[in-house]
């Protein structure tokens, strides 16, 4: 990693941290989608943000420079770093008076940098990365084909990190133009204070605009690359596409001051139940990953008529329906849709009742509702016991809400982790890779969630 650059000097200062950044290899392709998503967000989003842009060289500018000339009639600010030439500064789209090109020398680090950061009054987004070098290709060599190249960083809808990378980015900026530091330094402080409480429903299109382009990438996959090469940038393709949900149920728990270890404890919760019943590895590992995700459910599923419940399936806010859009994960999208079923008919979004219900959904309803008995009561001075009495509670709505051999196995759960049993709840190596690998099996197919570290 280049000494000085932006992504190296954010790494430091979160290396001995308790949260250090997870880096992982993106494909140019990968990046291509990831940034042409968020861009295109700027177009449609009701704010108007600051997007602080990082080309490496003035010839990468110029070939998004005519779809940057729409994003300056949306933005309130862009400023573009890269190395000056091929027309870098005689383009039309630099003369706009929104628009400011910060003009990198050769040995400037960030020319080696990729980077897209926005930051507006509802959302946050960016994308940090920088090329590999001739070394870190090893003896393949750097590839021939551009599409090939490699990029190592990461990216994140983080409101906090956003806001610390925008002003590592402009203290840099402000080496070459000490008056545009402090015009956008004014211009991100105002915006900053007008952060507020629509943020997540921003993000949820966002997602939703993410995963589509990524999607769009791997269709246009053909030809002239190699079996091999094709594989690994799909693979990387479903990472991102994976990542980005991952990323906005992680700022749902960040939200949330009294739980924010949710999503991590349902997801242990719900591996450790699956073991108890002695479900296929495949079908735990799937439990899993839908335990990360079940918060961007029920409360984001949308009221459905009676005429809409013949339907097999019901309608849910962007963010969610991507889920079912990508092959891979219309499991985990059915799964946490019908979390909220009850076993007497009572719950939504469809009033399934017994086994109609899915096991999975079933066991998640059940476990989600368990974590969050636990963490109210262990708030309440006056409970020793929330384990007990959360269980209790759970019990109680045996054969109504929950499924009564669930809760039974539940007690098992519960009556280990008395005695010292431990769940992991740990939260996933998001940057690092989340690959999802696919095999039928009957009907259904397998989703198998491996960590790449």
């Amino acid at each position: 990693m280049l000494k000085g650059s932006i992504l190296q000097r954010l790494e430091a200062a979160h290396k001995h941290t308790t949260r250090p950044l997870n880096l992982g290899v993106y494909y140019k392709n990968t990046l291509v989608a990831l940034c042409h998503a968020l861009e295109d967000y700027i177009l449609e989003s009701q704010s108007e943000p600051i997007a602080i842009v990082a080309f490496q060289q003035g010839k990468w500018y110029l070939q998004e420079a005519d779809r940057y000339s729409a994003i300056a009639k949306k933005a309130e600010a862009i400023a573009i770093m890269a190395t000056p030439g091929s027309g870098f500064a005689e383009h039309p789209t630099s003369q706009k008076d929104n628009v400011a090109l910060v003009s990198l020398t050769p040995d400037d680090p960030v020319a080696q940098e990729w980077h897209l950061i926005i930051i507006s009054p509802t959302y946050t987004a960016m994308v940090l990365c920088q090329e590999l070098s001739e070394a870190d290709y090893g003896s393949q060599g750097q590839p021939e084909s551009d599409l090939e190249r490699k990029f190592y960083g990461f990216w994140t809808f983080e409101p906090k990190l956003v806001r610390e990378t925008v002003e590592l980015a402009l203290s840099h900026i402000g080496k070459y133009d000490q008056e545009l530091q402090e015009k956008l330094t004014k211009k991100v402080t105002g915006m900053t204070a007008e952060f507020g409480s629509h943020q997540r429903d921003d993000l949820g299109k966002v997602v939703s605009r993410v995963v589509e382009y990524l999607q769009t990438s791997q269709e246009n996959l053909a030809e002239p690359f190699s079996v091999p090469f094709s594989r690994e940038l799909d693979d990387n393709l479903v990472s991102n596409e994976t990542q980005a949900f991952l990323r906005m149920a992680q700022l749902i728990d960040q939200a949330d001051a009294i739980n924010p270890m949710a999503a991590a404890e349902v997801a242990g919760l719900a591996e450790a139940m699956g073991q108890i019943l002695d479900l296929p590895a495949w079908q735990i590992k799937r439990l899993r990953l839908a335990g990360f995700l079940h918060r961007l459910a029920p409360s984001l599923v949308k009221q459905v008529s009676e005429e809409e419940n013949q339907a097999p399936c019901c309608r849910l806010v962007p963010s969610v329906e991507a889920l079912r859009i990508m092959p891979r994960m219309k499991a985990i999208a059915h799964i946490i849709t019908h979390q909220g079923e009850h076993w007497d008919g009572s719950g939504t979004p469809l009033g399934l009742t017994y086994d109609r219900i899915p096991l999975e959904s079933r066991i998640l309803g059940l476990v989600a509702e368990f974590q969050h008995l636990v963490t109210v009561y262990k708030q309440d001075d006056n409970q020793d016991k929330p384990l007990a009495q959360a269980l209790a509670e759970c019990q109680q709505q045996a054969a109504k809400t929950f499924d009564p051999k669930l809760v039974d196995a539940l007690s098992l759960l519960v009556m280990g982790m008395q005695q010292g049993m431990s769940i992991e709840a740990s939260q996933p190596k998001i940057a690092a890779g989340m690959w999802l690998l696919e095999d039928e099996v009957g009907e259904e197919a397998k989703i198998v969630l491996e960590e790449v570290s």
